[in-house]
């Protein structure tokens, strides 16, 4: 069955997992049993499960108490990174909040915030003292009561202390950029860092992901500036089957002037 020195379990995978993504075998849509594999294969109930844990590590399948496997049906939110902030945007001033009522979805979420003095790592990418005071909020994101993301803020209390806007979620407004504006601190860009990795067991519980399987999540470290100043820096996590990311970057207009820096870099 092809692919000399593929482990059996990676052959059984690899064809279950072009079968879902071609669209033969859609969200929702049931896979064949243990013993069907098993028949199909020749191979051992042992080889079977290494296959099925393997797409459940991958987000593709979930498996159902009793009833067997399922190609697992995903609520597809969309981070547009050209969009997301825009300041006189209709309706909610919240990014996730646009994102879900984009795709259709209920948005909610928790938060806890607290003042906290600012660890040696966070001081750094603040560009503050450690032991500065800054505002710690975590948050749980959810669509149609499905978890999405988490994210870990801090904020400068040097920049929000006192002002309205000094509780992400108990002030007029909400979004970190329309906060800002708020106060009169104008927002005029952000760095973002995206890596995957394996969730950690606290990830795993609080995202509702599968146990059965190393779940990967997309983890970015973000950070906004007005000019030099960060005045806000997060670690968000989503589940890597929830959230797509898609960034428009713009390019600067040809000119004779960008033209002659060019050929200056290329000499």
């Amino acid at each position: 069955m092809g692919g000399k020195g593929i482990p059996n379990y990676q052959r059984v995978a690899d064809d279950l997992r072009a079968r879902i993504l071609n669209g033969e075998l859609g969200p929702g849509d049931k896979l064949p049993t243990e013993k069907e594999l098993q028949q199909q294969w020749g191979y051992s109930t042992t080889i079977i499960k290494y296959a099925l844990a393997l797409l459940r590590s991958e987000g593709l399948i979930e498996g159902r108490r009793g009833s067997g496997n399922y190609v697992r049906t995903r609520p597809r939110l969309t981070r547009r990174a050209h969009s997301r902030d825009m300041r006189k945007a209709m309706g909610s001033t919240s990014p996730f909040a646009r994102d879900s009522q984009t795709a259709g979805k209920k948005p909610s979420w928790e938060s806890h915030s607290e003042k906290i003095p600012a660890t040696p790592h966070i001081a750094e990418r603040l560009g503050i003292n450690p032991g500065d005071m800054v505002m710690y909020t975590r948050y749980r994101f959810f669509a149609d009561e499905t978890p999405i993301q988490l994210s870990h803020s801090y904020e400068p209390l040097a920049i929000t202390g006192g002002t309205p806007v000094e509780y992400p979620e108990r002030g007029p407004i909400v979004g970190v950029v329309a906060r800002m504006d708020f106060i009169g601190v104008t927002i005029d860009r952000f760095v973002e860092e995206i890596i995957t990795r394996p969730a950690m067991p606290d990830e795993v519980d609080a995202l509702g992901l599968d146990r059965r399987g190393g779940m990967w999540i997309i983890a970015i470290k973000r950070t906004y500036y007005a000019g030099e100043t960060a005045v806000e820096t997060a670690d968000i996590v989503a589940a890597g089957d929830r959230y797509r990311l898609v960034y428009e970057v713009p390019i600067d207009p040809w000119s004779p002037s960008n033209e002659g820096e060019r050929a200056d870099r290329a000499g």
